[in-house]
C-alpha cells in the first residue's frame, strides 16, 4: 500500500501570510488535523497544525486573574508565517504506508503532506491510514478481485477474506502468477497480509 492509494487530494493549502483564524476556520471546516504552507511560488515551505493554531491564542479566564497583580501577556500572533513548523518533512506517493506511518509515530506529528517533484500533490494523516486498516472485508476482497481479474481474467481467483488476511486460490497452478496475485493484493488498503496458493492446496490453508 501506498500513500497515492489513501491520501487525500486535492489538498488544502495557506500561505505565509494567511491569517492564523482563516487557517483554523479551514481546519475546523474539513476536519483536517494540518495544512501544508506554500509561498509564492507554490513550494512547499512549512505546515500549520491544530497546535500550532491553538498555541497562546486562547487567554486566561479574566475571572480567574482577579486577585492576580500583574499578568506577563503573550506577544499576539497573526499570520501562518508566525506559528507554522518550518521546515516541513514530505514524503512521495510512492512511500510505502508501513514506513510512512511508522515515521508519524517516531516524530509524533499527525499528517506529513506528499509532493511530487515540489508540488503538493495530497496529505496523509493518522486517521487515512486508520480508515483503511477499518475498512470492511467484503470491500477488501471486492478490490483484490478487480485487480486480479485486470490481471490475470474473472472466474481464474477465488478470494476470502478475514479481519483483512487475504486467501486467494488460483485455478492454475502458476507460481509466477501467485507471487504476482499476492503483491497486488496486498497494495490494496486494508489488506494486513495475503497468500496465494494453488486451488487444490486451498483447503491445507
Amino acid at each position: 500500500m501506498r500513500a497515492r492509494d489513501i491520501m487525500t487530494t486535492p489538498v488544502i493549502t495557506v500561505r505565509p501570510g494567511t491569517a492564523i483564524k482563516e487557517a483554523a476556520a479551514l481546519l475546523a471546516e474539513h476536519g483536517f488535523t494540518a495544512l501544508p504552507v506554500l509561498d509564492d511560488g507554490d513550494r512547499l515551505v512549512g505546515i500549520v497544525t491544530e497546535a500550532d493554531v491553538v498555541r497562546d491564542r486562547v487567554p486566561r479566564d479574566p475571572r480567574t486573574l482577579i486577585h492576580v497583580d500583574h499578568v506577563e501577556a503573550a506577544p499576539v500572533t497573526t499570520t501562518v508565517r508566525e506559528v507554522m513548523t518550518a521546515p516541513v518533512t514530505a514524503m512521495e506517493p510512492g512511500t510505502d504506508v508501513a514506513l510512512l506511518g511508522k515515521a508519524l509515530l517516531e516524530s509524533g506529528y499527525r499528517s506529513v503532506p506528499i509532493v511530487e517533484g515540489s508540488v503538493v500533490v495530497g496529505i496523509v494523516t493518522r486517521r487515512d491510514i486508520v480508515r483503511a486498516i477499518a475498512r470492511d472485508d467484503d470491500t477488501i476482497a471486492a478490490d483484490v478481485r478487480h485487480r486480479l481479474e485486470i490481471y490475470g481474467g474473472d472466474r481464474r481467483w477465488h478470494v476470502e477474506v478475514h479481519d483483512g488476511v487475504v486467501l486467494i486460490a488460483d485455478e492454475f497452478d502458476d507460481e509466477t502468477d501467485r507471487h504476482v496475485a499476492t503483491v497486488l493484493a496486498e497494495a490494496v488498503p486494508g489488506v494486513t497480509r495475503a497468500t496465494a496458493v494453488a486451488m487444490g492446496d486451498r483447503g491445507g490453508q
